[in-house]
């Protein structure tokens, strides 16, 4: 593990489990969902803080898809899904490194998790008061293939939480696969807009139309936490598990399992990237006093 400090700020990762974010802390308090010792002794990326998501982002539908010609399956990675692309699964290596600045990187050939060759790069820079996270991939394969990436970062759950969040709209899950299977106006229990508490309702969705903004407002532990994604992150999942001392909102850059419906739905969000090229998103959070 490396950990780059910044005043009394510091950021700890785990390279070789999944490029996987281990803790963000400012003066003291977590900014993420720390990380167990236990949890972290099993070397699994999904249960760190945070976590790339590339090629893609969530479930693919009976973990199969078409391309080019071809149909694949994919292994089942946790609880039968194939979920969340390849980067959690991986090693990483450091690329550059200064007090408070660290890139990181993959590269991968076809695998059983995904068929084509692919780099992807992860550069963190850490301030004071805030973190800057970039998540890029390129196509190092000899046909062109569809990309999509994401960042999930878990956030802590407190009494005094508000989060406030723009959507037009929410698509909701069915079947074993946990796919979309309907799009809808954002019910009043899963709207964020003028801001509301992360309670009781059960969530597990892709939000469509996400403006790139969450703040996530503490006002009991006297903080508030501004996240901004830039493009191509048009869409966020936004993860409350049932009784759990944390939740997760993902900027992610397509639907769920777009890859099977790039013939149906217009703005399903995965960029179709020929050899060489590549797609990179950038991710500010920014932590202010109250």
């Amino acid at each position: 593990m490396i950990t780059l400090t910044a005043n009394d700020a510091s950021l700890t990762l785990a390279p070789e489990i999944g490029g996987a974010v281990v803790e963000w802390r400012r003066k003291g308090l977590p900014m993420f969902r720390p990380t167990d010792p236990a949890v972290l002794a099993e070397r699994n990326g999904r249960m760190l803080a945070s976590y790339p998501l590339v090629p893609f982002s969530n479930r693919i539908e009976a973990r199969r898809f078409s391309w080019a010609g071809k149909t694949y399956d994919l292994p089942a990675q946790f609880n039968g899904f194939a979920i969340h692309g390849v980067g959690w699964l991986r090693e990483w290596t450091v690329t550059e490194q200064t007090a408070n600045t660290v890139t990181i990187a993959l590269e991968q050939g076809p695998c059983a998790e995904w068929p084509y060759a692919l780099k992807t790069w992860q550069r963190f820079e850490l301030s004071a008061d805030g973190l800057v996270s970039v998540l890029g991939v390129q196509n190092a394969d000899s046909i062109a293939w569809p990309a999509g990436i994401g960042q999930h970062p878990f956030f802590p759950r407190s009494p005094g939480l508000k989060l406030t969040l723009n959507a037009h709209s929410v698509w909701l899950n069915g079947g074993a696969s946990k796919t979309p299977t309907a799009r809808v106006a954002v019910p009043p229990e899963w709207d964020f807009s003028a801001g509301a508490p992360v309670g009781g309702a059960f969530i597990d969705n892709c939000f469509n139309g996400f403006d790139g903004v969450a703040r996530l407002e503490y006002a009991d532990l006297g903080y508030v936490l501004t996240m901004r994604a830039g493009k191509p992150f048009g869409h966020t999942v936004v993860f409350v598990p049932d009784g759990q001392s944390f939740f997760a909102v993902e900027p992610v850059s397509h639907m769920n399992d777009a890859i099977n419906r790039m013939g149906t739905v217009p703005d399903h969000g995965l960029v179709v990237l020929q050899p060489g090229e590549a797609l990179e998103g950038r991710i500010d959070y920014m932590v202010a006093d109250l």
